[in-house]
């Protein structure tokens, strides 16, 4: 009876045994997760960051002090007013977009760096609002982001922070500026429809004149070009009558130093003698009387001795 309670006794001491290490081992095993980092305490005192996958630590002795995320977060900044370099009231908000770079500082660094760099995200966006004018807080937003990150990522260091985008998600001036930008917008969209329509004035009246002178100039042209081509036509056809003539000339030359061709001669010219003298006899009331006795034939005569000598002189 007794060695029964004492194996009793015995199983049980192992069974709390087994337990304590289980839970020992459960304690002391750690698996951190992707993306995540564990500050561990020793006694109060910072010991060590764990990062993702399998970590040991003591228990009961280190504890998990702070889990800090290292992915990118995204935060609202609250809207507030800002005031412009030419005293214009703002409302403005934005998107604040950190990551944590060193657990331990953004632990032990501050107390709350979110709210932290939150509040130098509003700081630092009345700055820099204050610099620039309102015509510029919309036409440079680029640029007001990318000063607001220079500035809070330089005060932000020992945090183990760092701000990668800021960016500004609405900017609501007062209504009577909004009424004044209103106007003002439609009186540059007008000075800008008169300009073009005026512009469109004016290339259409280049275009017509433009048109005109080339209307001239192709009038012009042609109207050369015909006067070249119909005194090219007049001096060829000159040239063709005078070859013509020159061609009948010859013909009339090379036949007339003939006997048959003197014969012809004489007999053309006596028929032009008469015909003349019947033409005068008709027009005028004068009576043409010869000079001698044989009449035409003196005429005949008289025009082969100039046929003659002519040839004479040729031969």
């Amino acid at each position: 009876m007794n060695e029964m309670v004492s194996l009793t006794s015995a199983f049980s001491v192992w069974i709390v045994l087994a337990i304590l290490v289980i839970v020992f081992l459960r304690g002391s095993v750690k698996f951190v997760p992707q993306n995540t980092a564990y500050v561990i305490e020793r006694f109060g005192k910072y010991y060590k960051t764990m990062e993702a996958g399998l970590n040991f630590i003591v228990p009961f002795i280190d504890r998990l002090a702070y889990e800090r995320t290292l992915k990118e977060q995204a935060f609202d900044v609250p809207s507030q007013s800002a005031i412009t370099r030419d005293n214009i009231s703002l409302v403005v908000d934005g998107v604040l977009y950190i990551k944590v770079l060193d657990p331990y500082k953004a632990c032990y660094g501050v107390d709350d760096y979110i709210y932290s760099v939150t509040q130098l995200a509003q700081t630092t966006m009345r700055s820099e609002v204050g610099k620039m004018e309102l015509d510029k807080t919309f036409e440079e937003r680029e640029s007001l982001n990318t000063a607001i990150v220079s500035a809070i990522n330089e005060a932000a260091q020992p945090w183990g922070v760092q701000v990668l985008r800021y960016e500004i998600k609405d900017i609501d001036p007062p209504r009577s500026v909004l009424d004044a930008m209103e106007r003002q917008m439609k009186a540059e969209r007008e000075k800008r429809a008169v300009i073009l329509e005026s512009e469109g004035a004016r290339q259409s009246d280049i275009n017509v004149a433009e048109g005109q002178k080339q209307a001239r100039v192709l009038a012009a042209e042609a109207e050369k070009s015909e006067q070249i081509l119909k005194a090219e036509g007049e001096a060829k056809a000159i040239i063709a009558v005078a070859e013509a003539q020159a061609e009948a000339l010859e013909i009339v030359g090379s036949r007339a130093i003939t006997e048959e061709g003197q014969k012809a001669i004489q007999l053309d010219l006596a028929e032009k003698a008469i015909s003349a003298k019947e033409a005068i006899a008709k027009e005028s009331s004068v009576v043409l009387l010869p000079e001698s006795g044989t009449g035409a034939a003196s005429t005949v005569a008289e025009a082969m001795t100039i046929i003659q000598t002519l040839n004479k002189v040729k031969g």
